[in-house]
């Protein structure tokens, strides 16, 4: 598994973390800040994940798309590239890639019944913003998840515990609400949530980890960012994301 990726295209679309916590000129000109940034990218992830509960989508599609929007941004700015848009518009573009697609006019339906103050785009907003995405992304379309690989790794390990597992998957769905997938190999995020629900679980698999003679400190150092994570996440307010789009919506 470890070896497929090193020989695949999205090895060579990985970032030091440091570019992607890059806010751009356009949005430092709104007083966006770095939290404010990745607290609108979270913001958006979760409403990419409750519009896809509704349109019934694979959760490999819901990965894609969020994965979409957050290349995005790292080549744009907000201030260009509105996040509700560009949300909206990945997870139709995703549904193609992913050969689950989801008709352009059910997303502004749903979109505007699940949130109707906050999205007033129709049909023809996400076809014209559809190609900017594409071009913004550089026309590149192949997502890498680590779902493959935690399949395999679970049946690997023989862990027969179907709390750990269901709890496993969970983690790595929520590793979508931050920029693990464009920084870290995918085999070695689901590693590391197979380590933090094994510690979970109080499931001793050391010797199965050392038999991948895989990087330990990489994959716990992975484990420590996701339960950071959730440590911070506690901290997020309606108030604090309403504060972040409000910097959007200001003129320079």
């Amino acid at each position: 598994m470890a070896a497929n990726f090193w020989n695949s295209s999205h090895y060579k679309q990985l970032l030091d973390q440091e570019e992607v916590d890059v806010v751009h000129d356009l949005d430092k000109e709104r007083g966006i800040s770095i939290d404010d940034f990745k607290l609108i990218k979270f913001h958006m992830s979760n409403h990419i994940m409750k519009l896809a509960q509704h349109i019934k989508v694979r959760q490999r599609v819901v990965a894609t798309a969020i994965t979409y929007m957050r290349r995005v941004y790292i080549r744009k700015s907000m201030v260009e590239f509105e996040p509700r848009l560009v949300a909206l518009t990945c997870l139709y573009l995703a549904s193609k890639a992913e050969e689950s697609i989801v008709q352009a006019r059910n997303l502004v339906f749903y979109i505007k019944r699940l949130y109707p103050d906050e999205y007033k785009y129709e049909l023809k907003d996400i076809l014209g913003m559809e190609m900017k995405v594409l071009e913004a992304l550089d026309y590149y379309l192949v997502v890498f998840h680590p779902y493959m690989s935690l399949s395999k790794y679970l049946q690997d390990a023989a862990i027969n515990d179907v709390n750990m597992n269901q709890i496993t998957w969970g983690i790595v769905n929520d590793t979508y609400k931050m920029d693990l997938i464009l920084v870290h190999p995918p085999y070695r995020i689901a590693l590391a949530c197979i380590y933090i629900a094994s510690v979970h679980r109080e499931k001793d698999i050391t010797a199965w980890f050392e038999d991948l003679h895989e990087d330990m400190n990489l994959v716990k150092n992975i484990a420590m960012e996701i339960l950071d994570f959730y440590e911070n996440y506690r901290t997020i307010t309606e108030e604090k994301v309403n504060s972040a789009f409000s910097k959007l919506a200001l003129k320079p």
